[in-house]
């Protein structure tokens, strides 16, 4: 009964009532895009409120990209796992003259309506091509069994 109580003693003591929270890229991105206007806001207004931009697009460096992901803590019950409580991507589109053209902002809500093409793209290499010798090399170098020198005693 002792074992018992000692257990769940240890287990209230390391429980905190707040959840830990693990916050990534822009904090309070919401609020943040209502600050900036569209043909009124520059660059530099952007950079001095978002900070640099998560990324650019590959594309199009005019289209800055900024991201918000909180996750939060399940129950104790759950072992660690983590809840997914904000993802927010945030789309800005600048025009030459380095005005915002526009704005948009996904949710976690507006995320899981969009459907993504599951198809895939295949390459094939011939047995005599110069990209399928190297990639074998490469293969036969990591799957050798690593040569011990034995430590004399």
């Amino acid at each position: 009964m002792k074992y018992i109580l000692l257990i769940i003693l240890f287990f209230t003591l390391s429980c905190s009532l707040n959840k830990v929270k693990n916050n990534h890229g822009v904090l309070s991105l919401e609020n943040k895009i209502n600050k900036i206007k569209i043909n009124e806001s520059n660059t530099n207004d952007i950079m001095n409120i978002f900070g640099p931009p998560s990324t650019k697009s590959t594309f199009d460096n005019n289209i800055w990209i900024y991201i918000e992901r909180k996750k939060s803590n399940r129950s104790i019950f759950a072992l660690g796992t983590k809840k997914t409580v904000k993802n927010n991507v945030a789309v800005l589109e600048i025009n030459s003259k380095g005005l915002l053209k526009s704005k948009k902002i996904y949710d976690l809500e507006k995320m899981n309506k969009y459907k993504f093409s599951e198809n895939t793209t295949e390459n094939e290499y011939e047995k005599n091509s110069y990209i399928y010798g190297v990639l074998t090399s490469l293969r036969e170098k990591i799957n050798a069994p690593s040569k011990r020198k034995k430590v004399s005693e």
